[in-house]
């Protein structure tokens, strides 16, 4: 597959599509194993954009396998295998699915985002501005967008199949996916979270807030599943030129979103074409973050 090359949608007769995500296209590979492809589609306002931008499956797949292997002394996760030469057989006969496809570990999902706030922006901000609390957490006055909080928020979200995904307190949070699983999900959410950021922050990146999704395997453990830590997850800001009291400059998807706030559109679908240039410039910062974080090119 050619640096130029995207692929918006998979179809295949030989693979069994069982989900069509935002961005992701599952597939049953046997009874205990799935292949998840990472597609360039972007979604924006929970609206997926018709253009696709380049490389970026590459980059959550790629950013995605090196998070879980530095992040597997903290939390055992969903992935068996990135290498497509050691692919199943069907897998291996379709090329575009090279760098952009893994292997891993079927899992029962809790239907939650565990989200993770460093600092003030986004729903969070909108929340404190209105309550000045997010997520049940009752914040301290005066705090600027993108201030960073006193200490790392744990603010689980709902995990919705279409539509806008909400910010749920803790005890709702406990109610769907039980008091026992909430009390292991919340302290290892932060120290995937603390972690990361500590390093990050070393490399340049702020994390100012994530989400993580987990399940449950066969025998009962919990795994980091899905995505983690990417741009389409996460906010990163340029630690150099963090300043708060207004946006940050990003490496994540923030740069489309921008963009869109200048257009006249309600943010229901159909979402509108990115110019090539928008487009463009966000498959730059996606490999930039890469770079910044792994410290090799993509």
């Amino acid at each position: 597959m050619t640096a130029a090359s995207t692929v918006s949608e998979t179809t295949f007769s030989d693979l069994k599509l069982i989900h069509r995500g935002k961005v992701r296209d599952v597939y049953e590979i046997g009874e205990t194993e799935l292949l998840l492809v990472a597609t360039d589609r972007l979604s924006a306002f929970d609206c997926v954009l018709p253009t696709p931008i380049e490389r970026k499956g590459e980059v959550l797949t790629a950013l995605s396998a090196f998070w879980f292997n530095r992040l597997a002394s903290i939390v055992d996760h969903h992935l068996l295998n990135t290498e497509f030469e050691k692919m199943p057989e069907p897998v291996r006969g379709h090329p575009e699915l090279r760098g952009r496809s893994v292997l891993v570990k079927r899992t029962k999902v809790f239907p939650v985002e565990c989200v993770v706030r460093g600092y003030l922006e986004g729903s969070g901000w909108k929340d404190y501005q209105a309550m000045g609390a997010t997520s049940g957490h009752k914040l301290p006055a005066g705090l600027k967008q993108c201030a960073r909080l006193p200490e790392p928020l744990f603010a689980p979200a709902t995990k919705a199949a279409a539509g806008h995904d909400e910010n749920i307190s803790e005890p709702e949070f406990a109610n769907i996916v039980g008091t026992e699983t909430a009390m292991k999900l919340k302290p290892l959410s932060l120290a995937i979270y603390n972690s990361a950021a500590a390093y990050a922050l070393e490399k340049g990146i702020i994390i100012a807030d994530t989400k993580f999704e987990f399940g449950l395997d066969a025998d009962g453990r919990i795994l980091l599943i899905d995505e983690v830590l990417t741009p389409d997850s996460s906010r990163f800001w340029a630690a150099e030129k963090y300043e708060p009291g207004h946006a940050q400059p990003s490496f994540d998807k923030q740069f489309v979103r921008e963009y869109l706030e200048t257009l006249d559109w309600d943010k229901r679908p159909p979402a509108p074409a990115l110019p090539p240039d928008v487009a463009r410039a966000t498959t730059e910062r996606y490999l930039e973050a890469f770079k910044i974080l792994t410290g090799t090119d993509l």
